[in-house]
C-alpha cells in the first residue's frame, strides 16, 4: 500500500499536495484499493467552491458509489478531464495520473488539520 510521505491525508481517504500555493486533490491507494475496480469519476466545475469536509463530487467502481470529501475549502482552478474517459487512472496511479481538482485555498489553516503520512497509516491499519 503506497502512502507517499511528502503528501497530506483526509480521514476520509483524500491526499493533498501543495503546490505553489494551490492544492491538488486525490484519492489514496487504500481507498481505490477498497473500491475496486472504479467505472466512473463525477467532478464539479472549475469555478466551484469546495467547503472542507463536504462532498465534492464521486467515484463509481463496480462494488460501490462513494462521495469524495474536500479536505481544504476553496475555489476550483483546474479539475482532471483525463478522468472522464479513462477512471482506471483512479486504480492505476492513484497519486499520479488520478488526480481529481486542484483547488485555491481560502483558509490555509486547514492543512494542519489534516494528517501526516504516518498519522495516515497508523490510522488505515486500525480500519
Amino acid at each position: 500500500m503506497s502512502v507517499p510521505k511528502e503528501l497530506r491525508y483526509s480521514k476520509e481517504h483524500e491526499w493533498v499536495k501543495v503546490e505553489d500555493g494551490k492544492i491538488r486533490i486525490g484519492i489514496t491507494d487504500f481507498a481505490q484499493s477498497e473500491l475496486g475496480d472504479i467505472v466512473f469519476v463525477e467532478l464539479p466545475e472549475v469555478g466551484d467552491e469546495v467547503t472542507v469536509n463536504e462532498p465534492f463530487g464521486s467515484v463509481e467502481s463496480v462494488k460501490t458509489v462513494s462521495e469524495l470529501y474536500a479536505p481544504v475549502s476553496g475555489k476550483i482552478v483546474e479539475i482532471n478531464e483525463e478522468l472522464n474517459d479513462s477512471p482506471e487512472f483512479v486504480n492505476e496511479s492513484p497519486y499520479e495520473k488520478a488526480w481529481m481538482i486542484v483547488v485555491e485555498p481560502s483558509n490555509s489553516g486547514e492543512l494542519d488539520e489534516l494528517l501526516t503520512a504516518e498519522q495516515y497509516e497508523e490510522m488505515i491499519k486500525e480500519d
